[in-house]
């Protein structure tokens, strides 16, 4: 590996030289070495900051912790790789300070060295860096999404939630991509924030219900329709219109309200008039699923699923991203499927992106996964062929 800049911290001497020693026969360029959180900060000020710092965190002096803070507050660290004693409770929770720090955390190192697990953090760094930032787009302008709306620019994508072995659909997930007529195909975080700020999610809602269903009709005439989940924003929930209108739309092309679920985030049910909870359970009345979006990632998860009429939770993908760093990940994983079974919910994770975490998330009793293991968003052609290859499964 060429042209890395290490920083070690460390305070044991022999541990120190072990860690050095195995760098310079890793990668070529600047190895640093210091024994304590000053000694460090000086030499980074010095050099201009490193690409990795690999840290102890207990030392005497400036500890690991305080160096962490004062070099990823003064831009002079890019990625971190622990290599500490401490307790892995602990040494979770500083990964979690790490990534609230907006550092890069790339893994723990076990003791005694463990060289190929260096080499294969090392070689994680190295895949990131090679990934170029796309050329950032301007938000656009409120006129400018109202214009892409009315001409129609606006299309459905399709993710697949599947089996955890992936040999079979359970549903897909219908995501918003805007195929601008001078930047291409843009992503929700292009158009999203514009959106919600001017007060364009309904419009938007309804155009894909719109697109999805016509799928399901077209699917319809030679087979049973794959089911599709729509997101619903906030601001939705309490529309007196909400619930008719999807049961019109569904009519008018003869579709059943369990050819589809509804997707809301947990954060967007802070605040729950009783218009907001009529519809949920109207919805649920009709026969639509009903999936808490993102569980996990709010403050009162638990209370939601004892007061809201769900089908399904989807796990947030943070909880995938932390089983590799974060033991206990695991066990909150197992838990939750557990509890999700003895519900009668089905529990969709999200964010599965290795064989790794699906053969762990298999151990760990989880049935339906999605993510880019199994496939990325899709338009409707891909999608329709995708169907053919993945035949529906029912969700237990």
């Amino acid at each position: 590996m060429k042209n890395l800049s290490v920083l070690v911290l460390e305070d044991h001497p022999f541990q120190r030289l072990m860690v050095v020693t195995a760098l310079r026969s890793a990668i070529t360029g600047r190895i640093y070495e210091a024994s304590e959180g000053g000694e460090a900060l000086s030499l980074l000020k010095a050099c201009g900051g490193v690409d990795i710092a690999i840290c102890d965190l207990q030392m005497a002096g400036k500890d690991g912790l305080e160096f962490l803070r004062e070099s990823g507050n003064a831009r002079l660290v890019h990625s971190v790789i622990l290599n500490s004693a401490l307790d892995p409770a602990l040494c979770q929770a500083s990964a979690a300070m790490i990534e609230c720090l907006d550092l890069n955390f790339l893994g723990e190192l076990a003791r005694p060295l463990d060289i190929n697990g260096l080499t294969a953090l090392l070689a994680t760094f190295q895949r990131t860096r090679r990934r170029a930032p796309a050329a950032p787009v301007e938000p656009p302008p409120a006129s400018e999404v109202r214009q892409g709306l009315a001409r129609g620019e606006f299309k459905a994508y399709y993710q697949p939630k599947v089996s955890i072995n992936g040999e079979s659909l359970v549903e897909a997930e219908v995501l918003a991509r805007w195929h601008h007529p001078q930047h291409g195909v843009l992503p929700p975080s292009h158009f999203l924030p514009a959106m919600q700020t001017h007060g364009l999610m309904e419009p938007l809602f309804w155009r894909m219900l719109d697109q999805g269903l016509e799928l399901q009709a077209q699917q319809k005439r030679t087979h049973p329709p794959a089911t599709l989940a729509f997101n619903l924003h906030p601001s939705q929930l309490a529309s007196r219109l909400l619930t008719s209108g999807i049961e019109h739309a569904l009519a008018q092309r003869q579709l059943s309200a369990s050819d589809i679920t509804l997707e809301v985030t947990e954060d967007g049910l802070e605040s729950t008039p009783a218009a907001t909870l009529e519809n949920l359970v109207r919805l649920r009345v009709m026969g639509c699923g009903l999936a808490m979006d993102d569980f996990g990632a709010g403050y009162s998860s638990l209370d939601r699923l004892c007061a809201f009429p769900f089908s399904q939770i989807k796990l947030d993908a943070s909880f995938v991203r932390r089983l590799k760093i974060q033991p206990r990940t695991a066990a909150v994983i197992r838990g939750v499927a557990s509890m999700a079974e003895a519900l009668g919910l089905d529990l969709v994770v999200e964010g599965v992106e290795t064989l790794e975490q699906r053969t762990q998330l298999q151990q760990l009793g989880c049935k339906i996964a999605q993510g880019y293991l199994y496939a990325r968003p899709m338009d409707q052609a891909q999608f329709l062929g995708y169907c053919q290859t993945h035949p529906p499964g029912a969700l237990h």
